[in-house]
């Protein structure tokens, strides 16, 4: 699995990724899209900008947009990596929002996805990191927990997890 920014080249492959979810109905935590008037281009310059901290809407906090691909390059999912938190994020988001499409559930991506972005986290020096999943979501529980997650607290139906990064993770 290669975990990367977006690029104007993976346009295909994410479209057809985001059609997915929004046929599906689902959930795409980790990936931040509007559909009505939906430019790929201005969704690439935006993820820059948040990257950057300009522009960004209330209550946002600079943030990280990543898709991972499979080796065909094939889009499997979001994970968006906020490089610090506010007192929502405390609450209820922490610092990696991730999802993968929904054809791909269960194949054990989002546990090697997770792993990678935990590997991001350090590269920005974050190493206590904060993950948080609905209460009666036990597939993203089983993720966190097999990615090293120790559970802290349940805030209104919102288990807290955290992840300690050791220099020598990968």
């Amino acid at each position: 699995m290669d975990l990367r920014r977006p690029q104007p080249e993976d346009k295909a492959a994410i479209l057809e990724m985001m059609a997915e979810f929004e046929k599906a109905d689902a959930a795409h935590d980790g990936g931040f899209w509007t559909s009505e008037n939906f430019s790929y281009e201005d969704w690439l310059a935006y993820n820059l900008d948040c990257e950057r901290g300009l522009n960004l809407p209330s209550g946002f906090v600079p943030a990280i947009q990543f898709v991972s691909f499979d080796e065909e390059g094939r889009a499997l999912g979001f994970l968006h990596l906020r490089l610090r938190l506010n007192e929502f994020l405390r609450a209820q988001g922490g610092h990696i929002g991730y999802s993968i499409r929904p054809s791909e559930r269960g194949k054990g991506h989002a546990k090697e996805q997770l792993a990678l972005g935990l590997a991001e986290a350090m590269k920005k020096n974050i190493r206590s990191i904060l993950l948080t999943c609905h209460d009666d979501n036990p597939a993203s529980r089983s993720v966190i927990l097999a990615n090293g997650g120790v559970l802290e607290d349940i805030r209104h139906h919102f288990e807290r997890y955290w992840i300690e990064m050791e220099d020598d993770h990968e």
